[in-house]
């Protein structure tokens, strides 16, 4: 098992302990936890690893979130029918915005490797919002520079607006998420 861990790992030093243990596990064996991948990669010499990301959400917005979806759990395709979902959301042209941890032994810093490629700059990035229903999807529409009221104010006026005129009539329900500047 240690030998498929340490392979596992030196075949892609970027995959996460959840990762290994997906591809170690076979059906007649006991599968390896997490933890101990990581105790084992250790051992072996291989340090570091990818911090898992987490949203933070309050308490308060955690019990909002809960009670509506405990509020909607019975309803089926009918109740659903005409309500339009939207959100915004960035695509990174190259790479990722956070910090991106590496497997590796000690004193293979400069391994090819082990390194991470990157461009100056960034490598640029495409904001886009989106919207859709029961029945079919809205267009994307790019966001350039920064996302904020007025420009959210022009995307439902001349994106949404006509959009849902078109496709779901004049009785329909617009859910978003409550980011400050859809308010």
């Amino acid at each position: 098992m240690d030998r498929n861990i340490l392979r596992t790992c030196r075949e892609d030093p970027r995959r996460t302990s959840t990762d290994i243990q997906v591809s170690v596990t076979s059906p007649n064996k006991p599968v390896p936890s997490r933890r101990t991948i990581r105790r084992r990669l250790q051992v072996a010499g291989l340090h570091g690893r990818r911090p898992v990301k987490k949203p933070l959400v309050s308490l308060k917005n955690r019990e909002a979130c809960v009670g509506w979806a405990k509020k909607h759990l019975s309803w089926g395709p009918r109740e659903w029918a005409n309500h339009i979902w939207s959100d915004e959301s960035k695509f990174n042209m190259f790479g990722t915005d956070g910090i991106q941890w590496i497997r590796r032994p000690i004193g293979s810093r400069f391994a090819p490797r082990y390194q991470c490629p990157t461009v100056k700059h960034g490598g640029g990035s495409v904001m886009v919002w989106g919207c859709f229903s029961d029945t079919s999807m809205g267009s994307l529409k790019r966001i350039v520079g920064t996302m904020f009221r007025y420009v959210y104010e022009d995307i439902l006026e001349n994106t949404m607006w006509p959009w849902a005129r078109a496709n779901l009539g004049r009785s329909w329900v617009f859910q978003q998420d409550n980011d400050p500047k859809h308010a």
